[in-house]
This record gives structure tokens, sequence and C-alpha cells, in this order.
């Protein structure tokens, strides 16, 4: 197989490896800034959990985080979000490239 492949049977032997990967898959705009609103909203839920100690909100948080996600991935990426394919390397990918918005490394 190609190295510069980015066929989804590559394997990342590290999250280093995986995070160009990941932000290749999320080069819209638009899903970029979906990603930013459903992580904000569901770090809300969280809080939200916190002070009033409903599990509903874990759901809701969850529902913000993935419908924005898959929103910006089915509706304007057109491919599937990452967590199909390594759902723990795709949330840590979700939260550095929100820490990465914040920070202006990469654009909003």
């Amino acid at each position: 197989m190609d190295a510069n492949n980015t066929d989804t049977r590559i394997r990342h032997n590290s999250f280093a490896e995986f995070y160009p990967f990941y932000l290749s898959e999320h080069s819209h705009r638009t899903c970029r800034r979906l990603h930013f609103l459903g992580s904000t909203l569901s770090l809300v839920c969280l809080g939200m959990l916190l002070v009033s100690g409903k599990p509903q909100y874990l759901a809701y948080g969850l529902l913000c985080g993935y419908g924005c996600a898959w929103l910006g991935h089915f509706g304007f990426e057109k491919n599937k979000p990452a967590s199909f394919k390594r759902p723990l390397y795709s949330f840590m990918g979700d939260w550095v490239m929100y820490k990465d918005m914040w920070t202006r490394k990469i654009a909003f």
C-alpha cells in the first residue's frame, strides 16, 4: 500500500501519527465548526450534569457532540466520522482539534 494513501486500513501506531489523518478528515470549515459547537455544547451538558446531578445531561451531551459531528461529516465533509474507524484516537482528536481551534492553530 502506498505510504501516502489515507485509506482507512492504514494502521496508526500512535496518536501523533493519527492526528494528521484525523485533520484531513475534517478539512471542510463547516464540519470543524460543527465539531466545535458540539464539543462546546457537550461541555455545557457536562457542567449541567455536575450541577444538577440529573443523568439525562449525559445523554444530552452525547447527542450534542455526536449529532453535530455527524451532521458535519455526512452533510459537509461527505465522509464517515473517524470515530467509526478509531474510536479512542478520534475522541482524543476531537479535543485536541477543539483546543487547536481555541488557540488558533487551526482555522475556525
